[in-house]
């Protein structure tokens, strides 16, 4: 019996035979996924996944990690020091100040005191996506009686927890949040929520309310106290002083919100202000510190402009009414003579 060796025969041939060895691998991957489901083994997707920011452990040697740089910096008014631990609105701060502090004494910081935390209490929300981040409220050792508010944040897995916010607050400021039978806190997302303003609306809403006032906010230090000490600033004579103020809303800078047991949320957000001071004709500026100083480029003549980083903790209400600003935390950044 004679075989059909035609090119077309033996083609077909070949392409039945990669069909079947591609059924079979089909077949084994199948088989693979069966097993490893079946025996508990699966891959967690974390950006779809709602799980916990953090174990409770890892927040803890977080904050200790932080303490440990923020310390070093200090001390040796180096920047770099704690550059890897820090972010967003604090981290600018927070590296402005270090670099004053080093044109002014490039040896080191002769006033250091470490800071030490204690009375630690973490809260970590469970939610879905990047970033991760959690709260760690705590006593210092600075700063009065003060409770101090730091919000660790990351954006991979691999990635090191940095502090995007640190606020401080009066004893007794920080609600009570809502939690789930395990203990995790629940993430509010930051576009329109039934809150009386959306969090990634609080900051922009916060700069017109500085230039115009208004009654999205309640009455107090950072708000109403600011508008009329910035109207008396303005007032003075023989200087002009102007007032800009910005929003902040998105990556490292975005707001960040905490339900609170009573349906409202504690959010953190950031804003950045300027404020320009022009003499009158024939006036000279008035000196100012040697921190200003030392982040000023240019030679101030008739004008200064300021530049001002500034983070946030405020209470935002279920529904509505007026957010109370629980703590205001402002830094210089940079200035610019003219």
């Amino acid at each position: 019996m004679s075989r059909d060796r035609s090119p077309r025969r033996l083609r077909r041939r070949a392409g039945d035979a990669r069909a079947a060895v591609r059924r079979g691998a089909l077949m084994a991957a199948s088989l693979t996924a069966l097993s490893l489901t079946a025996s508990g083994c699966v891959v967690v997707h974390g950006e779809r996944e709602v799980l916990p920011a953090a174990t409770r452990a890892e927040a803890t040697t977080a904050v200790a990690a932080f303490t440990a740089a923020y310390n070093k910096a200090d001390k040796a008014f180096d920047s770099s020091l704690d550059a890897p631990y820090v972010t967003g609105p604090f981290g600018d701060i927070d590296a402005a100040r270090l670099k004053a502090g080093h044109v002014n004494s490039p040896s080191g910081n002769a006033a250091h005191v470490p800071l030490k935390l204690s009375d630690v209490k973490i809260t970590i929300p469970k939610k879905a996506g990047w970033p991760r981040w959690f709260l760690a409220d705590a006593r210092g050792n600075k700063a009065g009686d003060a409770r101090w508010l730091l919000v660790f944040t990351r954006s991979g897995l691999n990635e090191r927890w940095q502090v995007a916010y640190l606020t401080l607050v009066a004893p007794g400021a920080v609600p009570r949040f809502t939690t789930d039978k395990d203990g995790w806190a629940e993430a509010v997302p930051a576009g329109p929520s039934q809150l009386a303003v959306a969090p990634d609306a609080l900051s922009a809403d916060f700069a017109t309310y500085l230039q115009k006032g208004g009654k999205t906010f309640a009455d107090g230090t950072y708000t109403s106290v600011e508008r009329t000490n910035r109207a008396e600033r303005a007032r003075k004579p023989g200087l002009v002083t102007q007032f800009i103020d910005k929003p902040l809303t998105n990556g490292d800078y975005r707001p960040l919100a905490l339900r609170t047991a009573d349906g409202g949320a504690l959010v953190f957000f950031s804003s950045r202000h300027y404020e320009k001071r022009t003499a009158a004709a024939g006036t000279t500026m008035p000196p100012d510190n040697k921190d200003v100083q030392a982040l000023t480029q240019g030679e101030v003549n008739q004008s200064l402009t300021l530049e001002f980083m500034s983070n946030e903790v405020a209470l935002d209400p279920a529904g509505s009414g007026a957010v109370s600003l629980l703590g205001r935390v402002p830094g210089l950044t940079s200035a610019q003579g003219g």
